[in-house]
């Protein structure tokens, strides 16, 4: 089973990084406001950024990564993500 980190821009602006191992169900909860704590009251959120992870263990490690940047960062590597999906 293949897990994703994500990253997603909430409504007031802010980001949010996760895991999943399904995304289309994952943004549907935000939206919902029935995902994570952070989101709710926050949507709709905007998917900015996805990569996949082999497995569990490597998406949580990665998570904790991605949440360790700065937010200019985080903004980058999104960025540098849709500039890499757009070739």
């Amino acid at each position: 089973m293949t897990w994703t980190l994500y990253m997603v821009r909430c409504r007031d602006g802010s980001l949010y990084t996760g895991i999943t191992n399904d995304l289309e169900r994952r943004l549907s909860m935000h939206d919902a406001g029935t995902g994570a704590r952070y989101t709710r009251g926050r949507g709709p959120v905007e998917l900015i950024y996805r990569e996949a992870c082999a497995d569990r263990s490597l998406a949580a490690r990665r998570e904790a990564a991605v949440k360790r940047l700065k937010p200019d960062a985080k903004r980058a590597l999104a960025s540098a993500g849709a500039a890499k999906q757009l070739k």
